[in-house]
C-alpha cells in the first residue's frame, strides 16, 4: 500500500442516507485536515456540497466520481488508502469499485450483507486481492461487526481467562430498538429476486458454510433457526433474527480463515429472545411477522404489503429514533471441559443506523491507520482488523464488550 496518498479515506456516496451519517461521524471525531485525511466522493458535485454543508464545513474535499465509468474510479482510488461505500444494493453499485480497489491497491469496507454477491467477490478477487496485499472487507455495520467481533472476543477472553476455546456459542438478541433502513430493506428484496431465479443463489443462501473458501464447506452448523421454539440455553423462546442469514456465515468464514482459531468442530447459530411463559411465546410469534413479510415470495401479496409498509432506499428513523435506539447481544459460550461462560456485546444508538455508521467509520480509519494482522484478500472484520478493531470500537462506536 503506497502511503504517499493524498488521502486516508474516502467516502463513497456520501450524500446518500447512511454515507452522510459516516461522514457527518468522521468530521465529528476526526476533523479534516488533522490526523486523518479523508474527503466525501459521489456522482453529483451539487448534491454532495449540500450534504457536506449540512454534515460538515467547506475545508472536507469533494470528489466525483461514476460506480460505472472504470477511468473515473481508477482514478478516485488512486488517490485513497481506502474506500469506505455505502451504495447498495452492492450487486448492483459494488462490483466494478472492489474490482477497481483489488487491481489499483486499496483497502475497501462496506456494508454488505448480500450473501450471493459477497459469494462473487469472493470467487472473483480473494487471490488476487492477496497477492496485491489488498483488503476489502464486507459486512462492516450492524451486519456483522457485533456478531463476528463479539464471537472473536468471546474467544479471545475463554482462552485468556481459562485456557480454552468456545466450541460452541449461541447469540441471542436480549434487547434492540432501532429503526429498519430502506437500504437493507432493498438488499435483501434483490437477494431474493435473484435466488428465485437462480438455483445456484439459493444453494449459497441456504448453506451454512456459503461464504467459506471452496475446499471448507463442511461441518455440523445447521440452517438457521425458522421457528419459535423454546431455548434452555437462555431459558427464554426464541425465534429467527433476520440477520442471522449473514452473520453466522460471516462467523464461520472467520474462523476458516483464521486457520480455525475457534476449531474444527465449532459451532455457532443467533435467533432472537422474546422471553418466558405464554407471554415470552406469543411476542415472539408475533415478532416473527415482519420477518415473513420481508422474505416472502417477490411479486405475491405479502410482498406488494411489504414493499408499502417498509421504507424506500435513501430513507430511515428520524434523529430521535437513531438517538434513543441500542442493541444488546449474549454470546453464550460452552467451553472445551463443558463449563459455560457469557459473551455481551452492546451497543448505544440505533443499531441499522447510528451505530452502523460509527463501525463503518471506525473500521476505515482502521484499515488506514493501524497495524493490523499480516492477511489479505476478500476477509471479514476479525480477520483483517482483529484487536485493533476491538479497541476503537470501545473507544469510539459506543460499543461495549464483557465476559463472565
Amino acid at each position: 500500500m503506497n502511503p504517499t496518498k493524498e488521502f486516508d479515506i474516502i467516502v463513497w456516496g456520501a450524500s446518500g442516507f447512511t454515507g452522510r451519517l459516516v461522514a457527518a461521524y468522521l468530521f465529528k471525531q476526526y476533523g479534516v485536515q488533522g490526523d486523518l485525511k479523508w474527503a466525501m466522493a459521489g456522482r453529483n458535485q451539487e448534491k454532495l456540497a449540500a450534504v457536506r454543508a449540512e454534515v460538515a464545513d467547506s475545508s472536507v474535499p469533494i470528489v466525483v466520481a461514476d460506480s460505472n465509468d472504470e477511468a473515473s474510479l481508477k482514478a478516485m482510488i488512486l488517490r485513497t488508502k481506502v474506500v469506505c461505500t455505502t451504495v447498495g444494493p452492492y450487486v448492483t453499485y459494488g462490483s466494478k469499485l472492489v474490482a477497481a480497489c483489488v487491481t489499483h491497491g486499496a483497502h475497501y469496507c462496506d456494508l454488505a450483507g448480500e450473501v450471493q454477491w459477497m459469494r462473487q467477490m469472493i470467487d472473483k478477487h480473494h487471490e488476487e486481492a492477496l497477492a496485491n496485499g489488498v483488503k476489502i472487507v464486507h459486512t462492516c455495520g450492524f451486519d456483522s461487526i457485533p456478531s463476528d467481533m463479539g464471537v472473536y472476543f468471546t474467544q479471545k477472553e475463554a482462552l485468556a481467562q481459562k485456557g480454552q476455546r468456545a466450541k460452541r456459542i449461541r447469540m441471542r438478541v436480549a434487547g434492540m430498538r432501532g429503526g429498519l433502513s430502506g437500504g437493507t430493506y432493498a438488499s435483501l428484496s434483490k437477494v431474493l429476486e435473484e435466488a428465485m431465479q437462480d438455483k445456484n443463489i439459493y444453494k449459497v443462501l441456504v448453506n451454512p458454510y456459503g461464504l467459506n473458501p471452496k475446499d471448507k464447506q463442511e461441518g455440523g452448523d445447521h440452517p438457521d433457526l425458522q421457528k419459535v421454539i423454546f431455548d434452555p440455553t437462555s431459558k427464554s423462546w426464541i425465534g429467527p433474527f433476520i440477520m442471522a442469514g449473514i452473520n453466522t456465515k460471516v462467523v464461520r468464514r472467520s474462523n476458516a480463515l483464521s486457520g480455525y482459531a475457534y476449531g474444527n468442530d465449532f459451532r455457532y447459530d443467533e435467533a432472537t429472545m422474546s422471553g418466558k411463559g405464554f407471554k415470552g411465546r406469543f411476542k415472539g410469534n408475533m415478532s416473527a411477522l415482519p420477518l415473513i413479510l420481508m422474505t416472502a415470495k417477490p411479486g405475491s401479496i405479502l410482498k406488494r404489503i411489504a414493499n408499502r409498509m417498509f421504507p424506500k432506499p435513501g430513507e430511515g428513523p428520524t434523529k430521535d429514533q437513531r438517538e434513543n435506539g441500542f442493541y444488546s447481544l449474549r454470546f453464550y459460550a460452552t467451553l472445551e471441559d463443558g463449563t459455560t461462560a457469557l459473551g455481551k456485546v452492546t451497543g448505544d444508538k440505533d443499531p441499522g443506523y447510528g451505530s452502523t455508521s460509527k463501525m463503518l467509520g471506525e473500521a476505515a480509519v482502521c484499515l488506514a491507520k493501524d497495524s493490523l494482522p499480516e492477511i489479505s484478500g476478500v476477509l471479514t472484520p476479525s480477520t483483517a482488523m482483529g484487536d485493533a478493531l476491538l479497541d476503537r470500537l470501545e473507544k469510539h462506536a459506543g460499543l461495549t464488550f464483557s465476559f463472565k
